[in-house]
This record gives structure tokens, sequence and C-alpha cells, in this order.
């Protein structure tokens, strides 16, 4: 049963490597979006404005996964070990309980 949701906020040129790590941990699906943000942290060095949004600074990677209880930290350590920089700026991960999942295609409802 799948219940807890995991975004992690990462940096664009780690995504390659956190995707091929977790598809190699068997977690084959997950959604990737790409987006800017702004903060008090981030690495001076890749700062930068965007000719689209020129009063935000960094540009962020967002994964969502969903995945067992069971999983979690696994998932978490996966994406933390190969997202990792160690620099301002390498992100967050937040977890969050997923209560229902509706299968758009039949309706079917698990939770």
């Amino acid at each position: 049963m799948y219940h807890e949701r995991n975004k992690a906020f990462i940096r664009p040129e780690k995504l390659v490597k956190v995707a091929e790590n977790l598809k190699r941990e068997h977690y084959c699906c997950f959604t990737v979006f790409e987006g800017e943000g702004t903060g008090n942290i981030v690495d001076p060095e890749q700062e930068f404005p965007s000719l689209k949004h020129p009063f935000l600074h960094n540009k962020v990677i967002k994964i969502e996964i969903v995945c067992s209880k069971e999983d979690e930290d696994n998932v978490i350590d996966t994406i933390r070990k190969h997202a990792h920089t160690g620099k301002s700026g390498d992100g967050f991960i937040y977890t969050s309980n997923v209560e229902t999942r509706v299968r758009i295609r039949d309706g079917e409802r698990k939770g």
C-alpha cells in the first residue's frame, strides 16, 4: 500500500544521478518538475537571475515520489546521497502521508 509522499527540491545538475539511482533501487515511478525559487539558502556560485522571472535567483528540480512507509527511509537516503554537494542550495526533502489513491482510468480507490 502506498502512503508516503516525498518531495525533494534538488539542484538541476543532480537530477540524472538521483533518477538513475532511484531506478536502480527499483523506484521506477516519480514525477519531475522544473522550477525557480527564492530563499536565503543558495549557492552563490549558482545564483543567477532568470529572463522569465528576474526576481528569482535559483533554478530547482522538484521530484515527487509516492512509496510505502517501509521504503520511505531508503527513498530519502537515495535522494540525499546522490543530490548532495555539501554546499548551500543542495535542497530539501519533505514527506507527507497519502490517505487515498484514486486511479483516473477506472475510479479504483485505495487507502
